[in-house]
């Protein structure tokens, strides 16, 4: 096995890869990042185009995960599957010692939105799922920055530990929380995270904190016109329910967001329903802001049943905190994305996202690839929210962001299926993997920006103590 895990990169092949790039400002060691990049592209594209097929949602991400795992095998790191309870999570770890330097991959899928690799709204399977926020090209595009790490260990060109986490269902339930409360990144000292985007940059902007709850209301069946005195209606409790969630959207901050989806208000229009569902979100910048809102949206849940005199159960899915920033860690990155400079299209990738931008309403501009300045850092930045957070409260976190989409995208929509599934999105995912690994490098050669990275994630966290926002019990694996 050491035999076959002993890889070599061809002198020809790296100097080509490399022949664009400025000779003095670029190390030995990124070269051979670059190049092992270069080398894996082939794999790495068929792995995304894969779980871009499968388009598997969460927690039933089997294949995607078993694909991502096994290549990762292949190139001898060691595996341990199903952790945290998670038959999809996994972690892929090489090297010995510290640093410990870990890459976040997420592989699940949108419900609904299947599309095929063209700029024209069609589904590729009608009524599936597909990957409308771009994870097929997170998770393969991680895989390579963490190979080519292993790469530089394996020669002796670096010490330390690199780790890849497969990480499961970001869209719906949140399993980094999971893998979070099993510990998995104790023994970590720096994180690296990439998002696909419309646009590249470093990314020192936080996140939505969230809470992701289920109210359920209980009533008494009954025949709609000939004897509805004798049924108490469930859809009633949840009509008054939302009715006062919406009345309350006036008196919170402007911070907040909150949003729900009736998942069941009845079957048929003459039984006075005795069973009501809806799926509650709410939201808001910081953790410390959202909380006092959702305990306010579940004692409103008491009084909706109270008025429909019915019965109610309010249920914890699960809840996520916002992003720690480490601009330290956005700086190295940054100079990075310099090096490597912004993504090239051609004419034909710039008449596809023009179409894009066409069928979905946009001023047809084609792609942004501009290397984006480091922007001074929001307090209360706008945006969704990510498990991504959790992470990044537990071990210092550098996040990314890189062009997979033409500008102004409408995201986790057919328009970024169709872009995951073909060159503009491959050119992404490859060009994550090189910045992601380059900065990798930085810290695995320089202990002080190790310091640095973590003393800033230190006096950010402050006196802040981290819970899970979680239920008792283990992930809700077969839950809808």
């Amino acid at each position: 096995m050491k035999n076959k895990c002993t890889l070599s990169i061809a002198l020809g092949l790296m100097m080509c890869t490399l022949g664009v790039f400025s000779q003095k400002k670029i190390s030995k060691n990124k070269k051979a990042i670059i190049a092992s990049v270069e080398k894996h592209e082939a794999n790495l594209i068929k792995i995304s185009d894969a779980i871009w097929a499968l388009a598997e949602e969460a927690f039933q991400e089997h294949t995607s995960s078993k694909i991502l795992s096994n290549y990762a095998e292949k190139q001898c790191f060691t595996i341990e599957r199903g952790v945290a309870g998670m038959p999809t999570a996994f972690v892929a770890t090489y090297g010995t010692g510290k640093p410990v330097i870990s890459v976040l991959g997420e592989f699940d899928a949108l419900p609904g939105i299947s599309q095929k690799a063209q700029p024209t709204k069609e589904a590729l399977n009608k009524g599936a799922a597909g990957h409308g926020c771009g994870h097929n090209l997170f998770g393969a595009g991680s895989l390579g920055a963490a190979i080519a790490i292993k790469e530089l260990i394996q020669k002796g060109k670096i010490k330390g530990t690199v780790k890849f986490f497969g990480t499961p269902s970001e869209e719906k339930f949140f399993g980094k929380i999971w893998m979070v409360n099993a510990g998995l990144w104790d023994d970590v000292d720096v994180n690296i995270s990439w998002h696909p985007a419309a646009e590249t940059k470093a990314d020192v902007q936080s996140s939505l904190a969230l809470v992701d709850f289920k109210i359920e209301f209980f009533g008494q069946a009954a025949h709609a016109s000939m004897d509805p005195w004798n049924g108490r209606s469930a859809s009633d409790a949840l009509e008054i329910y939302t009715t006062g969630i919406n009345y309350y959207r006036e008196h919170v901050r402007p911070t907040v967001r909150m949003h729900y989806h009736i998942q069941d208000g009845g079957q048929v229009v003459n039984v006075v329903p005795d069973y009501s569902r809806l799926w509650m979100r709410v939201r808001d910048t910081k953790r410390a802001g959202m909380m006092p809102v959702y305990k306010r949206a579940v004692e409103m849940a008491k009084g909706a049943a109270i008025m429909a005199n019915v019965d109610y159960k309010v249920s914890l899915i699960s809840g996520i905190y916002e992003v720690l920033v480490n601009r330290e860690g956005g700086k190295i990155m940054q100079e990075n994305l310099k090096l490597l400079g912004p993504i090239t299209y051609t004419d034909k990738e710039i008449a596809f996202g023009k179409k894009i931008q066409e069928v979905t309403g946009k001023k047809q501009v084609g792609m942004d690839s501009a290397i984006k300045p480091l922007l001074a850092t929001r307090e209360h930045p706008g945006g969704g929210s990510t498990d991504v957070g959790d992470v990044s409260w537990n071990v210092a976190n550098i996040n990314l962001g890189v062009t997979t989409a033409p500008k102004d995208t409408p995201w986790h929509s057919w328009a970024v299926v169709a872009c995951g599934g073909m060159s503009i999105g491959h050119k992404g995912m490859k060009y994550a993997s090189k910045a992601m690994a380059m900065t990798m490098v930085d810290l695995f050669e320089n202990p002080t920006l190790v310091k640095k990275v973590k003393a800033e994630y230190v006096k950010r966290k402050g006196d802040e103590v981290y819970k899970a926002i979680i239920p008792e019990g283990p992930p809700p694996i077969n839950n809808d």
